[in-house]
């Protein structure tokens, strides 16, 4: 009996000392797990603000590239625009470019006319001169090329008696070797001025200066078609009258200069306008 109660108690205290054993490993481990747990919950705690931090960020990237496609999008239509305008762009300057290689055609075959008519106008008078080699050292004959016209400018004197539209014999020879280079330019014309000085004149036959220089002019008309073959529709007669003098009309010598008849020897009318109408492609 005594050894079974020694043997209970050994029991009892045996088993006492493994659960203190055991509580102390509990402990340690229930101690252990707890600051497991803090570490695990500071990390998840940690982890959290680290996702929120990364979703904030990313909802930030995903604005910016919201904002990068919007800005594509306007770059892209204004680079359609800007296409659009560069071709319309590109169109205009091609045809502005060939609209002035036209006018620079134009122009350089108005120039190469203009100086085909001057080159023309000096041989004219090259041949006048020549035509007139007695009588042009005579200062009642003067031959000017002005632009694109030759001008005869032949004082009354020698061409008419005073206050008179008869031709004298001398004006003959003087307008036979005009017409004979006239004759040799058929695509110009011939204008025929008369031109008078300021004195006032008026008889049975003749009513004003007007009257004058137009009598005077077709008489020089009429001998150059009539007796020189040039072709009449090529012929011009104008009176002047003594509006376009050349030197005031204060003295017998002045007078004596404005009392004239112009001969103008000049590229067509007609033909000018022509030109000015060709279409250049």
């Amino acid at each position: 009996m005594r050894k079974l109660v020694l043997l209970a108690v050994t029991v009892i205290l045996t088993a006492s000392c493994v659960s203190k054993k055991d509580y102390a490993n509990l402990e340690a481990r229930h101690k252990k797990a707890q600051n497991e747990l803090v570490a695990v919950k500071n990390s998840l705690t940690k982890c959290l603000i680290e996702k929120e931090k990364y979703q904030n960020q990313i909802s930030g990237l995903d604005n910016t590239i919201s904002e990068l496609k919007k800005d594509k999008e306007k770059t892209l239509e204004y680079v359609d625009n800007l296409t659009v305008l560069t071709k319309g762009a590109n169109d205009n300057i091609k045809e502005t470019l060939a609209q002035l290689s036209k006018k620079d055609r134009y122009i350089n075959r108005i120039r190469s006319a203009a100086s085909k008519k001057d080159s023309l106008n000096l041989v004219v008078a090259f041949h006048l001169k020549k035509e007139l080699k007695e009588g042009i050292d005579d200062e009642d004959i003067e031959i000017n090329v002005e632009k694109t016209v030759v001008f005869i400018s032949i004082s009354d004197k020698l061409l008419f008696k005073s206050g008179s539209y008869n031709v004298t014999d001398k004006a003959y020879k003087v307008l036979e070797k005009v017409a004979t280079v006239v004759k040799g330019q058929p695509e110009m014309e011939v204008m025929i001025e008369g031109h008078t000085d300021s004195t006032p004149i008026k008889n049975d036959i003749i009513q004003d200066n007007w009257d004058l220089s137009a009598k005077r002019a077709t008489a020089i008309t009429r001998i150059l078609q009539y007796k020189y073959g040039v072709k009449p529709g090529r012929l011009i007669a104008a009176g002047r009258s003594s509006y376009v003098p050349i030197a005031e009309n204060d003295t017998p010598e002045n007078k004596a200069k404005n009392r004239r008849t112009k001969i103008i020897i000049m590229p067509k009318i007609g033909q000018f306008f022509d030109l000015l109408e060709t279409k250049v492609d």
